[in-house]
């Protein structure tokens, strides 16, 4: 049953402000914030035919069914190029996709990462947006992940891939819009546009990466020369000091992989070094592209 915060919103409703039902309906849904998940609305209908709501149930009364609808959010800060702040505070991560970093603490901005946060500055910066969760909802930070939609629903972790701000980053089981961020990938890829276009993150030869070179979100290019595997890895490796690991919990996501050996492959992703070896862990088989 509705309780009595409930009713007082009830009676607070301006009147003769309603086109139609729904209309009404709707701004008691929105009056229902603070009321309990499984309160029942009533409608019934007085002698000139006007309609009325309540929680109480009367011989006249018949059942409402609201639903919720779509939930829309303020941005009230936008962090970076992929990370935002929400009016309720709650932060929020751009699922599927990667922007370069802005400087923060003691790091340097990273090549791009100040073109990205100004675009979505721009694009969302008190402004309203919806949520698509996906399987998570929350990272290891606490941040709300999700697809971010504007009002006039513009998908904007895709727009940002497709106009070269962002790479498509995949953490499975998150695979909502994948087709679409890859192919928007593919069209600012071909394009050169944003960061396919600057010389930091032009693609490495294995051969090549140093510890002045390794740090940030690489591509880094060489031929599998073996395969190993281990309890928790299968290791794809490119030199005696560079591999590539796959964890062996998502090898259901990639076909093939002892067909690597001996193929030229780029896999892109970011770099653990220790000591002189250099190892990138690729979560899903779009971070690896044949050559």
């Amino acid at each position: 049953m509705i309780n009595i915060k409930c009713i007082a919103l009830f009676r607070k409703l301006p009147k003769g402000h309603y086109t139609n039902r729904a209309a009404k309906v709707l701004l008691i849904l929105v009056s229902l914030t603070a009321c309990p998940a499984h309160a029942e609305i009533y409608e019934w209908r007085d002698e000139q035919g006007q309609a009325h709501f309540s929680d109480k149930k009367t011989e006249r009364a018949r059942p409402v069914d609201i639903s919720p609808g779509i939930a829309f959010y303020h941005v009230a800060k936008v962090f970076d190029g992929d990370t935002i702040l929400l009016a309720d505070g709650r932060k929020v991560r751009l699922l599927g996709i990667n922007t370069p970093e802005v400087a923060h603490r003691n790091q340097e901005a990273e090549a791009g990462g100040v073109a990205a946060k100004s675009w979505l500055t721009t694009q969302l910066l008190n402004k309203r947006i919806r949520l698509v969760m996906d399987v998570e909802s929350h990272d290891a930070y606490d941040r709300v992940l999700a697809h971010v939609f504007t009002e006039d629903h513009r998908h904007i972790n895709a727009e940002l891939v497709e106009q070269g701000f962002a790479a498509v980053v995949i953490h499975p089981p998150n695979l909502e819009f994948l087709d679409a961020l890859l192919a928007a990938q593919e069209k600012a890829e071909k394009s050169l546009l944003g960061i396919w276009n600057l010389p930091e993150y032009e693609v490495k030869l294995a051969d090549n990466l140093t510890r002045a070179n390794y740090r940030v979100w690489q591509r880094v290019q060489g031929q599998v020369e073996s395969i190993r595997w281990s309890k928790k890895y299968v290791y794809l490796n490119l030199t005696p000091q560079v591999d590539i690991r796959i964890e062996r919990k998502q090898l259901g996501l990639f076909s093939d992989l002892a067909g690597l050996r001996g193929k030229t492959i780029e896999a892109r992703g970011w770099i653990y070094r220790r000591k002189d070896h250099y190892s990138m862990l690729v979560r899903h088989p779009s971070s690896i592209k044949m050559q």
